[in-house]
């Protein structure tokens, strides 16, 4: 598995003390499918397949991320 859903990365974070405080979309990509050959390696920056469908990755840009702020008490 090379992608963490949101909503396990919050519970694994909770699970050891951590409390989630916010949240924002600002590294969201929705072109990306999440279903790629390489994985998100096959994304930007490293495009691992090469010239293989290099435009259609390009087209899709950097894989999609989460930004999540936790607090510890």
């Amino acid at each position: 598995m090379d992608t963490v859903s949101q909503s396990l990365a919050i519970e694994v974070a909770e699970r050891v003390g951590f409390k989630l405080v916010g949240s924002s979309e600002i590294n969201a990509n929705p072109k990306d499918t999440k279903d790629h050959p390489r994985g998100v390696w096959t994304l930007l920056p490293n495009l691992r397949l090469g010239e293989e469908d290099r435009d259609k990755y390009i087209q899709i840009g950097e894989s999609d991320r989460m930004t999540l702020l936790f607090t510890k008490d």
